[in-house]
């Protein structure tokens, strides 16, 4: 082949596609992979690193405020109360305590006592409105409002403010945004889908029937400080919804294991409001925790204030019967024995009864299968066994000590019965009064100094890094998804046909680009060629050997003409032919350089030459071929530009006159070089192709496909000819293209020009 680079080392990714038996990654190529796409590495970088930067200083400051519960697991009783333990001790566990503070009972009672049923704030322009009206309220020392900017008066700009004591609308507008909106001297509108359904004022309770069958709106708003037209939004919310978000917004932990100690704590842009809702929860908690253990000591108290008259009842006519049987029968002695049976009788008695009584009180609040329940009824079966053992002695006795023990026992039992109910009553009494409670508020919610959100140090890491990691994993996609061929070997494997030549990408050539974009300058003293202006270029030399290459592949052509053209436009067909003339002429040749792309041609712009009288105008014989051509200078090479464009270029180049011209200049010129347009685009220069020696196609590194390349070569095939090889352009110097750094150009000696005096 013709190509320096045959056994230079492949571009990874078309490598290993069309190698796919080299399974191995070479660490070096990958690493060259970066650093061709640095600057997508950098751009993406930079995008998603700014918008980190913005995230950072535009997001609202989130506090986090908390307060600190202790749960004792028993309560603290007065002295002398002890035996009142297993009525008012506590067994609820902690996380049981968690869940209460999050109920609806004590949620809801918050809520309704801080009005967060009731959502009203400005209205702020999207994304930086809020930090505009946040940074304003920061320097705003005269407590002045903000004017607006934009042209955008509906927003609130800074130092706006509202309160809403009392809102209340229909079940169709709860959860609705509706809008306020100020007018002058305190004046309102509320407004829903754009129409107005209310009109106030601050500091009045307006109420107005909006709808049939529907409660009126209500509104009572107490504070409204905003220009006129300034918009606020305004929520009424159903109670669910209300409490649901506290809810979601409320965390409550145990700090530490088994300690008892609950951390609330909740996270807000405005930390005042989340200590006043904090403070509101504690308090709320322990007012219901002590009211339901007052509550508890009222039902037993209630339970015991019932007894105690029917026992006081049954303790008389005890006494009254055994006065009776004493005076009907006379005085009776008790023995020693039969005192110490009636002792037993009586506790046992006595003992029964209570446990009777406890069970009651427990019916009250717990089912026959509950373990308190059952323990009791167990205590009772065993008092009751006792009782019958005792019944037997007294059945030996004689029949008046019999009815005398009886009796006795029967006034004992109900006297001591009434007086530790009654005793119990006067505790409990002492105890609800002193109750106060199993919890207790150690730390109340208090403004934070500093906000937890955002981080911007972390934000702003965490944003470089992952533009960073994005950056790179685009770089690998691109190349990946990308088809287009960067390897010339590539070509000469799929194709069959040689590449000539290797046109490193030149920065000196951007500069001439730069040029030759602004209209054109006639009698330049140098033509904007960059084998002219800087002969030392990489590009200039890859040309140099692309002329010795040619030289040996026209020994057999036809003719001295070559063509040169592209698939499409932009691969540099023009920078080729243009600088491979100077090249040609650098070397002694008589050179003729024809622009025949007569519809986009810019040569003439290169070289400083008008477009007009022209080839088209010498096809047309309208001219003559002296007033067509146009000598270069410092150079030995002819221009014949474009011409006025015609409307039918196809038509002209298909005229004999073309073909005449060309095997005249032939006789006249060591080398023709023809300018054609993109093959894929029009025919022309399948046209001309049949007229020349050689014809060249231009491609340019990464852009095309295999595809795209066959169908050019279909379109010359189809004409009846072909093209000699390709000329492979604008090749990068890419660090990944033949690993560890080595790439095109790395070795082509530079050559130093000297001036002759």
């Amino acid at each position: 082949m013709f190509n320096s680079s045959t056994d230079a080392p492949k571009d990874p990714v078309n490598y290993y596609l069309a190698n796919p038996e080299n399974d191995e990654i070479d660490l070096g190529e990958l690493l060259g992979i970066l650093i061709d796409g640095k600057w997508l590495v950098i751009v993406v970088t930079v995008i998603v690193f700014s918008i980190g930067i913005a995230k950072a200083f535009l997001d609202t400051p989130i506090y986090k405020v908390d307060a600190l519960l202790q749960v004792n697991e028993k309560p603290k009783t007065m002295a002398g109360l002890e035996p009142l333990n297993d009525i008012l001790k506590s067994n609820m566990p902690v996380m049981a305590e968690i869940e209460l503070i999050k109920s609806r009972m004590v949620l809801g009672e918050a809520v309704k006592n801080l009005g967060l049923e009731i959502i009203a704030r400005p209205r702020y322009f999207p994304l930086v409105g809020e930090t505009i009206v946040r940074r304003f309220d920061q320097k705003n020392q005269d407590n002045a409002i903000s004017s607006p900017l934009f042209g955008q008066p509906h927003f609130a700009w800074g130092g706006e403010a509202i309160q809403v004591s009392t809102f209340t609308v229909p079940d169709n507008l709860k959860d609705k945004e509706l809008t306020l909106l100020t007018e002058n001297e305190g004046q309102f509108q509320i407004l829903h889908n754009d129409e107005t359904i209310l009109t106030g004022k601050v500091g009045k309770l307006i109420s107005e029937q909006i709808s049939d069958n529907q409660p009126p709106v209500t509104i009572f708003v107490s504070q409204l400080k905003a220009r006129p037209d300034t918009q606020f939004i305004l929520i009424r919310q159903s109670e669910t919804r209300a409490i649901r978000q506290l809810k979601e917004s409320l965390t409550v932990s145990e700090k530490g294991k088994n300690t008892g100690i609950l951390e609330l704590t909740m996270e807000s842009p405005d930390p005042g409001h989340a200590a006043r809702v904090l403070n509101e929860i504690a308090s709320i908690y322990v007012k219901q925790n002590v009211e339901h253990k007052s509550a508890e000591s009222q039902k037993t108290l209630e339970f015991l204030d019932k007894q105690l008259p029917a026992l006081k009842d049954q303790m008389e006519s005890a006494m009254l019967t055994l006065n009776e049987y004493r005076n009907k029968k006379g005085s009776v002695d008790l023995d020693i024995e039969t005192q110490n049976i009636l002792k037993g009788v009586v506790e046992i008695k006595t003992q029964i009864t209570l446990l009777q009584q406890k069970r009651d009180e427990l019916r009250q609040r717990f089912t026959e299968s509950h373990p308190n329940v059952i323990a009791v009824d167990k205590q009772i079966s065993r008092l009751q066994e006792q009782m019958s053992a005792h019944e037997k002695m007294v059945k030996v006795l004689p029949e008046t000590q019999q009815v005398i023990l009886g009796l006795s026992g029967d006034v004992k039992v109900t006297t001591s019965l009434y007086n530790a109910l009654l005793n119990n009553a006067q505790a409990l009494r002492v105890a609800k009064a002193g109750t106060v409670g199993d919890v207790r508020v150690i730390d109340y919610a208090v403004l934070p100094i500093e906000a937890i959100k955002p981080n911007k140090k972390l934000i702003i890491g965490v944003a470089f890094v992952l533009g960073l990691f994005l950056g790179i994993v685009a770089v690998f996609i691109r190349r990946l998804l990308y088809r287009g061929i960067e390897d010339p070997d590539l070509i000469e494997k799929y194709l069959s046909v040689p590449v000539y030549a290797t046109v490193s990408h030149s920065r000196s050539q951007r500069k001439i680009d730069k040029e030759i974009s602004k209209p054109v300058k006639l009698d330049q003293k140098m033509p904007n060629l960059l084998a002219l202006q800087n002969k030392e270029d990489l590009a200039i030399e890859s040309l140099r050997s692309l002329r010795t290459t040619m030289h040996f592949s026209l020994l057999e052509a036809q003719n001295n003409v070559i063509l040169i053209t592209g698939p499409r436009p932009g691969v540099g067909k023009t920078f080729i032919s243009s600088n491979l003339a100077a090249v040609m002429a650098d070397a002694g040749k008589r050179i003729l350089l024809i622009d025949a792309d007569m519809r986009k041609g810019t040569i003439n712009k290169l070289l400083g030459v008008r477009r007009e009288n022209g080839l088209s105008e010498m096809i047309l014989n309208s001219i003559t071929v002296q007033d067509a051509t146009h000598k270069l200078p410092l150079t030995s090479i002819d221009f014949i530009p474009t011409g006025t464009i015609p409307p039918n270029p196809s038509e002209l180049l298909l005229h004999e006159r073309f073909g005449a011209l060309l095997e005249g200049f032939t006789k006249q010129y060591d080398l023709i070089i023809i300018d054609s347009p993109p093959i894929l685009a029009v025919t022309d220069a399948a046209i001309i192709s049949r007229m020349v020696g050689a014809t060249f196609m231009v491609i340019k590194a990464g852009l095309h496909t295999k595809r795209e390349l066959e169908q050019s070569m279909k379109k010359f095939s189809q004409s009846g000819t072909s093209i000699k090889g390709f000329i492979f352009n604008d090749m990068p110097e890419l660090s990944s293209r033949y690993g560890y750094g080595y790439n095109y150009g790395r070795y082509v000696y530079q050559y130093s020009y000297k001036k002759s005096n």
